[in-house]
């Protein structure tokens, strides 16, 4: 997946010391990379919709009827909402380490606050938020490059091209 400044610029914190709010730094090799600065940010919006998806009434839920490319030309409905958080979850747990996974569990599914996490998991505070970041970034960056379909950006998933 190539990255562009136009996908990173508008994600980029402003006081950033890697890419000084370009959102692209060179790595080592000359590449530009993303920054992870804005590889958190996309993990916060996907898991912000989550948090929306999994905590609304599901009285509220959509449905919608959805075009299915292929040789006989169908249409299918789907559930977005539950779909997003699927494969929200799925991803993760996919991606993530044994450890990692259990720092995603404690902290981002089930709600645990720092103080609660580091107990559970008999880590200090600078190495829990160290690996909060790392899992941030690590999933930000999968969350964006997934094939065939990401989970961002956003209005993509949920509304096509």
């Amino acid at each position: 997946m190539e990255w562009t400044r136009s996908d990173t610029i508008a994600l980029a914190r402003n006081n950033c010391t890697q890419c000084h709010g370009l959102g692209l730094r060179t790595s080592r090799g000359g590449k530009s990379t993303p920054c992870n600065c804005v590889l958190r940010r996309i993990f916060r919006a996907c898991y912000a919709r989550f948090r929306y998806c999994a905590t609304k009434e599901k009285y509220m839920s959509r449905v919608s009827l959805e075009y299915v490319p292929g040789r006989q030309s169908r249409m299918t409905w789907s559930f977005k909402d539950e779909e997003y958080c699927a494969d929200f979850i799925l991803v993760s747990r996919r991606t993530l380490d044994e450890f990692e996974y259990k720092v995603f569990k404690y902290h981002f599914l089930l709600g645990a606050d720092w103080k609660l996490c580091c107990r559970k998991l008999g880590l200090d505070r600078g190495n829990f938020f160290h690996c909060v970041y790392r899992i941030e970034q690590k999933l930000g960056r999968v969350f964006r490059e997934l094939e065939p379909y990401g989970l961002w950006p956003l209005d993509e998933y949920f509304y096509g091209k």
